[in-house]
């Protein structure tokens, strides 16, 4: 191999099972031989893996039913990132007049998650195409008996 440089990407998931929404972060490794001929190695961690769009599993549920979004998709869209989780030590105790005071995360506008939101917003209005769509062709556009 003789040319041969390394890059930084994160992958944005999603668990299609668990609707879990988390990154990874990658170090893509891209060579060139003397025939031209191309590879990457994937490393995660210092060890190589598998390009994250070949068999990713879900850390949540351990689902391989997975999908992932465009780079920077979430840094785009912060309602879908789980919210950052508050540790016991960290929260000052009731009457206590020293130390900064960490809100609560506030909780989802209603009880489906973000990612459930984000599927209906885009479902219903698909749905609403695919159905008017069905209507002109099959309903509208036919001839009239007589």
């Amino acid at each position: 191999m003789r040319d041969g440089f390394e890059t930084r990407e994160t992958w944005p998931f999603e668990c299609l099972r668990c609707l879990r929404v988390w990154e990874e972060e990658f170090v893509v490794r891209h060579f060139a031989d003397d025939h031209g001929n191309q590879v990457e190695i994937w490393l995660s961690s210092g060890v190589a893996v598998q390009p994250p769009w070949s068999g990713t599993c879900c850390p949540g549920c351990g689902a391989y039913h997975v999908t992932s979004f465009p780079s920077g998709y979430l840094a785009r869209h912060p309602e879908l990132r789980p919210a950052p989780e508050v540790l016991p030590d960290l929260v000052p105790e009731l009457g206590a007049a020293s130390g900064p005071v960490l809100e609560e995360p506030k909780a989802p506008l209603s009880g489906m998650p973000s990612a459930g939101r984000l599927l209906v917003a885009v479902g219903v209005p698909v749905a609403l195409f695919v159905g008017y769509e069905l209507y002109r062709n099959l309903v509208a556009v036919a001839p009239a008996h007589h």
